[in-house]
């Protein structure tokens, strides 16, 4: 059965905070979420529902892209979490799947993400360092990554990922 993925409601708010609790094991990521709703936009956050219930969760939110010459903003992933009793059913793809057409949507061609280096390249992510994007924190080069939503959008641009400080010390 093919989740319902779709925005986030008000009404949602304590399934997507469970969500991310019980998918991490540990309650940072649901307050980075619940800290993002409140200061980053835009911000795209939407949920999976299997059965009238909120099984998985994913939220893009802005970050900067810096280099000497110049300054553009893109959307980072993070997180992207589903309830641990429905993993591996296809259903973190269909949010990352449905998130990056929302972020074409309203005008994004770059996303970032920190994550598994054998599961996002699936979604058209490469590794950041290859196209001359660093992340601001000390993170394996390997696991940062960046999706150009618009063919071409990286020609020329290089920089450092500056993140929101809501991101200090996930």
């Amino acid at each position: 059965m093919e989740p319902i993925i779709r925005a986030e409601t008000l009404r949602d708010i304590p399934d997507v905070r469970r969500v991310n609790e019980l998918a991490f094991g540990r309650p940072a990521e649901a307050d980075l979420v619940d800290a993002l709703r409140e200061t980053a936009h835009p911000i795209i956050s939407l949920v999976a529902e299997l059965d009238d219930q909120v099984v998985g969760h994913i939220l893009f939110s802005p970050v900067t892209i810096e280099s000497e010459h110049e300054s553009f903003e893109a959307l980072g992933l993070a997180p992207v979490a589903v309830l641990p009793d429905y993993q591996n059913r296809g259903i973190g793809a269909a949010l990352i799947r449905s998130g990056l057409a929302e972020c074409r949507r309203i005008g994004y061609e770059i996303v970032i993400v920190l994550g598994h280096p054998s599961y996002y390249p699936r979604f058209g992510f490469v590794t950041a360092s290859t196209v001359g994007i660093r992340c601001e924190f000390e993170v394996p080069a390997e696991a940062f990554m960046v999706a150009e939503l618009t063919p071409g959008a990286l020609q020329g641009r290089h920089g450092v990922v500056h993140y929101p400080p809501e991101f200090q010390g996930v």
